[in-house]
């Protein structure tokens, strides 16, 4: 297959549904992609927003509310949306490994296995019975209970039991995520073993994030070098491949062509998997511009993307039912792109349900 650096941006906006979309719903999505990135819980709604046409907060609220896609600690030590259907085959794949790297935090925390068997039969008294409960509540029946949440405790706890597939997101309450228990919200399903876990993880990743290098695969996944490899030769007979530079790309399908180019502007949320889920980002986010959109400490700003190329970074400020959305151009924009800029920022507005200031 012959690719051009310049495609790979654009071949990859395709496959992560940015452009050329094809699902109606966030559960769809969310199964697509294997999982998304969601530790900024508002901003994490609109990752499927833009993956979506027509769509709103209120309809992805909804999804969140029925148990369709699940925010779960998977893959790297860090919350993901997941598609209910998918959560239990691939925490199972994920969790030994994020529990063996939180080990040496939980020494200098001193949270022992006594701690968090505590912590879990709290949190199974708590939650059993269909209740939904937020961190806040949580917390405070933790200090009734006498657990130590000082100095980030209180979130190791919490992820331990999700990593248990003890607990899981629930219904929101006043628009803030909630715990309940995993196996009364979303029923088990069938097991399948770690050979079939493996293949199905990576496939996934390549179908929806390709072209992409196995440096990728493991640096989303989580999963070992050695494990990666091993899932990506479960899957070579369902990819393509070609080389850039001395990386070798992988895909699902036979995309030989570069693609229509659209000029469409899209505000990109926080975290999304467009930019945090490769390990090199270069294809989509020059190296210049890498400081500005994301952070020393590993910040993923929110940004905004033409063709398939960060253009700049932006913010928001809500007050009642107003937004103030600023941005940090890169360069100057074109009459042209002035125009595409302000359909970006009216789809969003259409999707939060809100007016937008622009300042």
């Amino acid at each position: 297959m012959t690719i051009q650096p310049d495609f790979i941006s654009t071949l990859r906006s395709i496959n992560q549904q940015l452009t050329a979309q094809k699902f109606k719903t966030a559960k769809e999505i969310a199964g697509w992609m294997g999982a998304l990135q969601a530790q900024d819980y508002a901003m994490s709604k609109w990752a499927f927003g833009i993956r979506l046409p027509d769509s709103t907060e209120a309809a992805v609220n909804t999804e969140i509310n029925s148990g369709n896609i699940i925010r779960t600690h998977l893959l790297r030590p860090t919350w993901h949306f997941v598609s209910a259907s998918d959560i239990y085959w691939i925490l199972e794949l994920t969790a030994p490994r994020i529990k063996a790297a939180l080990k040496s935090r939980d020494k200098q925390l001193e949270l022992t296995e006594a701690i968090y068997k505590k912590s879990n039969r709290t949190l199974e008294r708590l939650l059993r019975d269909g209740n939904h409960l937020t961190r806040e509540e949580v917390m405070q029946e933790f200090k009734r209970a006498k657990i130590n949440t000082a100095e980030n405790r209180g979130s190791h706890l919490l992820m331990g039991a999700e990593l248990d597939g003890l607990i899981c997101s629930g219904k929101q309450k006043a628009g803030k995520p909630t715990y309940t228990i995993l196996e009364e919200w979303v029923p088990k399903h069938e097991p399948i073993n770690r050979q079939e876990s493996l293949k199905e993880l990576a496939l996934r990743y390549f179908k929806s994030h390709g072209p992409a290098t196995i440096q990728d695969l493991s640096w989303w996944s989580g999963l070992s070098m050695s494990d990666a490899k091993t899932a990506l030769d479960y899957n070579k007979d369902q990819l393509t491949s070609f080389v850039i530079k001395d990386n070798i790309y992988w895909l699902a399908g036979n995309h030989s062509v570069p693609v229509h180019v659209t000029g469409e502007i899209l505000f990109l949320p926080a975290y999304d998997e467009f930019l945090i889920s490769y390990r090199d980002r270069t294809a989509s986010l020059a190296l210049a511009d890498n400081k500005k959109a994301v952070s020393n400490n590993g910040i993923f700003y929110p940004v905004i993307l033409q063709n398939g190329q960060v253009m700049g970074t932006w913010k928001r400020i809500i007050s009642n039912n107003m937004v103030t959305l600023t941005n940090n151009l890169f360069r100057s924009a074109s009459l042209q792109q002035e125009s595409a800029f302000l359909k970006g920022v009216k789809r969003y507005s259409d999707f939060i349900g809100r007016k937008i200031k622009l300042f």
